[in-house]
């Protein structure tokens, strides 16, 4: 064989494997937009019954000393983006979001300090995660000016959400889950033959504080 038939023949099998590659992109592609589509309409119904049933919100602290009065859920919406993949509108991400507020009174006033970097760092993280209105304080010593603590002066309300974002090439579906349990952010990625009915009910018992077996699958899904 001379040396350009064997080129020919290396471009012929590259050809064959880009072809092959395309192909299996477009089949993840058509799995991931139906694995979303069955994502939407169920956050779409659970949002719709969640805002007439308005559920007990999780326990809140910022500290681990001062908790938060009981909470409930409100305010469930769903919205939807879309993006352009290969020349094609896709999913990109769908958000279902609710406020966090306290079950029986508006918001009330409270108040956390740290002075060790440890606690400064979680104390941030909550309030960042919560999207929860605060304001920091410098405290220093009356007569040294020297810095004692931060305190933090907040409103005990904050945002929870789901954030199902689509990874079309692999066939997978990220779920970034902000304060379901506390105040905190946790992700979870599951490949899109695993979207059914039985793991969004998982989903749905997590966001309404029930044991759940979403972020964990090696519990039994009941």
């Amino acid at each position: 064989m001379s040396f350009l038939n064997q080129l020919k023949a290396q471009a012929s099998a590259a050809q064959e494997q880009q072809g092959a590659r395309l192909e299996s992109l477009a089949a993840n592609a058509v799995a991931t937009e139906l694995a979303g589509k069955t994502v939407w309409l169920y956050l779409g119904d659970l949002a719709k019954q969640l805002n007439v049933i308005g559920p007990a919100g999780p326990r809140l602290t910022l500290d681990n000393k001062t908790p938060w009065p009981a909470m409930k859920l409100s305010g469930f919406r769903v919205d939807t983006r879309r993006k352009t993949l290969r020349n094609k509108e896709v999913l990109d991400y769908i958000a279902m979001a609710w406020s966090i507020l306290p079950a029986g009174s508006p918001p009330v006033a409270g108040s956390v300090s740290a002075n060790f970097p440890p606690d400064l760092q979680r104390i941030e993280s909550r309030l960042q995660s919560g999207a929860v209105p605060h304001e920091r304080v410098n405290v220093r010593h009356p007569e040294k000016n020297t810095l004692q603590a931060i305190r933090f002066d907040y409103s005990t309300e904050a945002r929870g959400n789901v954030t199902v974002t689509a990874d079309h090439d692999n066939a997978q579906l990220s779920f970034r889950l902000t304060n379901l349990q506390g105040l905190e952010i946790v992700t979870k990625v599951y490949p899109v033959q695993d979207i059914q009915t039985g793991l969004l009910d998982e989903l749905a018992k997590m966001v309404v504080g029930q044991p759940s077996s979403f972020v964990w699958p090696d519990a039994p899904i009941r």
